[in-house]
């Protein structure tokens, strides 16, 4: 749009020799080219002139008339042709590649400049309009999008290494759940409690197991006295039982683990 001056002085022009070029309009009533005079139009209260464009490619024929007409530069161009590209893709009409080519050579932008527009499109597409108004440069848009896509990698790689390590966790974070970093600190204090637990049982086979194997061919069972057992240490057969299926439970998961 013009600055409040120019589309004064626009609105003035037009009120003195009237509207000399229509504003056009696609077949759905979408307005292609003329916002400026529209808005002129009803500054002064005169009527629009109007015209439908009868062509397949609309957003083709805006691009068209505004390159042409506006000061525009290079970066700005190369992010109208590149969002022209993306939008003619997206409905189907044309190739990325063909469709930015094209208003590159028209305009004189190169293709390089056309792939850092694209990469604005896609990473960090809030500064599209930006850069189009000239707002932002397209070097300043294509940094943040490149940190914004660098940003978005290292979260996809992340979160595909914490699938593979802890799937549950992953997918709460896909559900919005939890945060990556927050996954990842539980994940750290699972582990922690992981290694925890292994060295209690550690501890305790070691106190538990040796002792006995020691008693084996003595006359330690014989000598066992119930009075002088420890408050809730009490051994009877059925403790006796349970002790045995444990050590066989154990002999498996050795055999199991191939352990010695």
């Amino acid at each position: 749009m013009l600055d409040e001056d120019e589309l004064k002085a626009l609105a003035d022009d037009i009120k003195k020799i009237g509207q000399l070029q229509p504003i056009v309009l696609d077949n759905t009533g979408r307005l292609l080219d003329g916002r400026n005079r529209l808005k002129a139009c009803e500054l002064i209260g005169a009527e629009p002139v109007f015209m439908t464009y009868e062509g397949n490619d609309p957003g083709g024929y805006a691009l068209s008339v505004n390159l042409h007409r506006r000061n525009l530069t290079k970066g700005q161009v190369a992010m109208i042709a590149a969002k022209a590209s993306s939008d003619s893709e997206q409905q189907g009409r044309s190739g990325p590649e063909q469709s930015a080519r094209s208003v590159a050579e028209q305009a004189g932008v190169s293709l390089g400049r056309i792939g850092q527009a694209s990469t604005v499109i896609r990473h960090a597409s809030h500064l599209v309009d930006s850069v189009i108004s000239g707002s932002v440069s397209l070097d300043d848009a294509y940094k943040e999008a490149r940190e914004l896509k660098s940003k978005a990698e290292s979260f996809e790689g992340q979160l595909a290494r914490l699938r593979a390590e802890d799937p549950d966790l992953a997918d709460r974070v896909v559900e919005g759940e939890l945060s990556l970093p927050g996954a990842w600190a539980e994940r750290k204090a699972r582990q922690q409690e992981q290694v925890r637990q292994r060295r209690t049982a550690t501890q305790f086979l070691c106190e538990v197991v040796p002792p006995l194997a020691q008693a084996r061919g003595t006359d330690m069972f014989e000598k066992f006295d119930p009075q002088l057992v420890l408050p809730g240490h009490d051994i009877t057969r059925e403790i006796i039982d349970q002790a045995m299926t444990a050590l066989t439970e154990m002999a498996q998961v050795w055999r199991e683990r191939d352990l010695p």
